[in-house]
């Protein structure tokens, strides 16, 4: 199962065209406006917003992307493996809390004199049993995902303001430094850790026989399970890959913002979005890892030329639910008429 956005020409839907190839027609002019409509963003905003298109501006939203790409990277992999219904099927919340308690706890440990290997180990350790709890919530106690990773997020979130007391934790190292460095052309080195993340869970989840059985999970979970595949221990493997994504967001985050900082929360829903959007960027409307690619750079360009052209953060809100609604109900009304 490929993740390659194949370029082609649209079919003319007619009324003489079967509803399959009608839907067929409908799905390559989703796909194909989503990629017109990124395009569209960037040419008004090079326009309009100054600076947009300078290599500072450019790389600054490559080294913002960096942090919600890996965390809707993870999001992405329990859609795949649990279903794009993100009501009963595979949903993770508590994606946004997880980074932030795992930052804390890198923070944390810096601050104690602990060195950088002991606090990226604690760190991811936090991620991983964060996943695991989630697994656990999901598969043997058979709460719904969209509950779970709920109730997760909040006991997570308020583990984060014990540990931190609800202040800012600065940590500094030469490794935290290094991270959010930037090279001679000013590229954040952020930038450079997504694209290689991103490399290595798109070989993982689109040409392993591991990511064809969460694709199976995920899209035919009956045929899955005739064909004797565990779905359980699939499901649970999503959970705690999304939770190791949440650590690692924790680390960059560490280092993008010199700390462990309050309010990650706020990051849910663009994280959420990123990963519903990039659904469109691919083949079928199925999640993929390079369609979450993607929709990230959509999404951070989007975000900063809001910001370049000083418009209300509530605004950018806004768009981002709008975009969900839109999303969601095109790719729900498009899969029911292909099927």
């Amino acid at each position: 199962m490929s993740a390659d956005i194949q370029f082609a020409t649209l079919p003319v839907a007619s009324s003489d065209q079967p509803p399959q190839a009608k839907g067929k027609a409908a799905v390559a002019v989703l796909r194909f406006g989503s990629l017109l409509a990124f395009a569209a963003i960037l040419l008004v905003f090079s326009l309009t917003a100054p600076y947009f298109l300078s290599v500072g501006n450019i790389g600054n939203v490559l080294g913002q992307s960096a942090i919600s790409g890996v965390l809707a990277i993870g999001l992405t992999v329990v859609l795949i493996a649990g279903g794009s219904n993100v009501v009963t099927g595979g949903i993770d919340l508590s994606l946004a809390a997880n980074m932030g308690l795992s930052a804390a706890v890198y923070a944390s440990l810096i601050q104690l004199g602990y060195g950088d290997p002991v606090a990226v180990t604690a760190a991811l350790l936090t991620g991983l049993a964060i996943g695991l709890v989630n697994a656990a919530a999901v598969v043997l106690a058979g709460i719904v995902p969209l509950l779970a990773t709920l109730a997760v997020m909040n006991v997570v979130a308020g583990l984060e303001l014990v540990l931190t007391q609800n202040t800012v934790v600065p940590a500094s190292t030469d490794f935290l430094t290094a991270i959010s460095a930037s090279d001679s052309v000013g590229i954040p080195i952020l930038a450079y850790v997504l694209i290689a993340f991103t490399a290595i869970a798109t070989a993982i989840v689109q040409y392993t026989p591991v990511g064809l059985r969460l694709y199976a999970v995920g899209e035919f979970p009956d045929a899955a399970r005739a064909a004797g595949l565990p779905l359980k221990r699939l499901l649970s493997s999503a959970f705690i890959a999304s939770g190791f994504c949440g650590g690692f967001a924790g680390i960059l985050s560490v280092s993008y913002l010199s700390g462990s900082t309050t309010g990650s929360g706020e990051a849910l829903l663009p994280v959420v979005v990123i990963a519903l959007l990039g659904a469109v960027f691919s083949r079928r409307l199925v999640p993929t890892v390079p369609g979450t690619l993607i929709s990230a750079l959509f999404v951070g360009f989007l975000t900063n030329g809001f910001q370049l052209l000083n418009l209300p953060s509530t605004l950018v809100s806004g768009v981002q639910g709008l975009l969900i609604l839109i999303v969601v109900s095109a790719t729900t009304l498009l899969r029911k008429r292909e099927i």
